[in-house]
């Protein structure tokens, strides 16, 4: 029986074995790089005979690995190969999916460090970010091996006199998982590992930014035993291959962590029926955000200036939680401002490969480009006071970059950047501030820090987003404690790592026999 869920946890670099073990693994991983991997579909492994690199965004001459293209008719015989997979593995007991989990979030214990240091490599993930990414892919392994154990059984009914009846949750059928770079190990293995422990078989396309640390991922799972063809691995580009997955008809269901413009079209895509589809498609979408936090001022405002510091500027901006947006009461604006920029301009910036780097590079030079058209335009929207530009001769390296006075309904105030640009507003009390802060058309995360108890209780009905922290910062939700996702062009508000989030993978059947 499985004990009681507990997070995994983060690893302590200040101690001295732990600061060696990460630097051993960081030169090991450092060794395998640039190596070929192969397209996993069923017992098949194949290299194309065409490639693309995932570059490291440090060092974008460096190779990460080169990544089979795949093709259409790949990504058609993974569906199918799926399809007949799922077959046999739809009637594997729920208990014996849920150990295929327990196995993997225990080679995942066993590989940590190789883990965190792949992600430092490929996405620029600090030591820090890389091993909390890690301890919550084991947290998704651990919590919903346990959800599954605890929905596999038939559910609680009411009596019916003169009858038996019964609700078992069965699987759906094949589940196309697409998943972000940013949380490449947590979200992919979160959402591949749900649909897999609910019953379903998985076609796994990994971004094209985080591929090598997706198939690291897919290592784990065939190592912990489990049948191949249940989770099949084809790497390329959307357009090529992702449409395909999405309109196949035997795909009954995708599971996408990315941008709102993506999500909304791969919504647009599972609505058409295909010919010889039977079954509405079910989508789970987990899109942007632009997230803000609250400052009243009542509050203290060297916590309230670390927590916007950490939730804007970890990862480099480049979580679907971060602080985009800080609105603050006029009466301490200049006052928390200054208490701001002090901490940003802290901040340490280079190479993760380098424990005291707090921020590394963006994902990629598209990634850079970007954000910098933002920061050009906050320049005319607003006033720069931290940041500003790019730093460094080499990799994609932006400062922490902060823009103040930003008007509400400015385009730095309502598109989402995804880098490592805060806009922050000025606001007249603590009701216009919750009014600026619900104007957008995201709502995933949000915070407030104010001493004032009425006021957190008012936020609490007023702030529309879908995990709202109170006198913290809005990034860092753990499994089991924050299930997570958002409303609006947030996405469908799946709540992941939550108690029902293993439902939106399953169908209700139910049985009645008189008796």
């Amino acid at each position: 029986m499985a004990t009681e869920f507990r997070n995994e946890p983060l690893t302590d670099f200040s101690k001295p074995e732990n600061k060696k073990r990460m630097e051993s693994a960081i030169e090991r991983v450092h060794a395998q790089l640039g190596q070929r991997y192969p397209l996993v579909i069923g017992n098949e492994k194949r290299l194309s005979t065409d490639f693309f690199p995932s570059r490291n965004p440090a060092d974008p001459d460096e190779i990460v690995g080169h990544f089979s293209k795949g093709e259409k008719a790949d990504a058609v015989k993974s569906i199918e190969v799926a399809a007949k997979s799922f077959e046999s593995w739809k009637r594997v007991k729920p208990e014996e999916r849920a150990s295929h989990l327990f196995k993997a979030a225990a080679r995942m214990r066993d590989r940590k460090y190789e883990l965190s240091a792949w992600m430092i490599f490929e996405v620029g993930k600090s030591w820090v970010e890389a091993d909390a990414d890690v301890a919550e892919a084991i947290d998704f392994l651990e919590f919903y091996g346990r959800e599954m154990i605890r929905l596999g059984g038939a559910q609680p009914l009411t009596p019916a006199p003169g009858e038996k009846n019964e609700l078992h949750y069965i699987p759906l059928g094949v589940c196309v998982v697409l998943p972000p770079w940013n949380f490449p190990l947590a979200i992919t293995t979160g959402m591949t590992s749900a649909a897999i422990v609910a019953g379903n078989t998985v076609v796994l396309k990994p971004s094209s930014d985080s591929p090598a640390i997706a198939a690291k991922m897919c290592e784990v799972f065939e190592e912990a035993g489990l049948p191949p063809g249940v989770l099949n691995f084809v790497t390329g580009s959307g357009g090529a291959i992702g449409d395909t997955l999405v309109e196949h008809p035997k795909t009954r269901m995708i599971a996408f962590t990315g941008s709102k413009a993506v999500g909304l079209h791969i919504n647009e895509l599972a609505a058409k029926v295909s010919p010889g589809q039977i079954w509405v498609k079910r989508v789970i979408a987990e899109m942007g955000g632009k997230d803000a936090i609250v400052v009243d001022a009542d509050t203290d405002l060297d916590e309230a200036a670390m927590g916007v510091a950490n939730s804007a500027f970890g990862y480099q901006g480049q979580k679907c939680s971060a602080c985009s947006r800080v609105i603050v009461d006029k009466k301490v604006y200049d006052e928390f401002l200054g208490k701001l920029v002090k901490r940003v301009q802290a901040i340490t910036v280079g190479p993760t490969r380098d424990q005291s780097n707090f921020m590394g590079p963006v994902v990629s030079e598209r990634a850079m480009k970007s954000i910098l058209e933002y920061i050009d335009i906050g320049k005319k929207e607003g006033r720069v006071v931290a940041g500003g530009g790019k730093t460094g001769a080499k990799g994609y390296f932006i400062q922490p970059t902060v823009i103040a006075d930003v008007a509400p309904n400015a385009r730095l105030s309502q598109e989402e950047i995804f880098g490592p640009v805060l806009a922050v507003t000025k606001a007249e009390n603590f009701d216009e501030a919750l009014e600026i802060a619900n104007n957008t058309e995201y709502g995933l995360t949000g915070a407030v820090y104010t001493r004032d108890r009425a006021k957190l209780e008012a936020a609490k009905q007023a702030f529309h987003v879908g995990n709202l922290y109170l006198n913290r910062k809005c990034t860092g939700a753990m499994v089991g404690a924050h299930p997570f996702g958002g409303f609006n062009m947030s996405g469908t508000d799946s709540k992941a790592g939550g108690r029902d989030y293993l439902l939106l993978f399953t169908q209700a059947k139910v049985w009645s026999e008189k008796v």
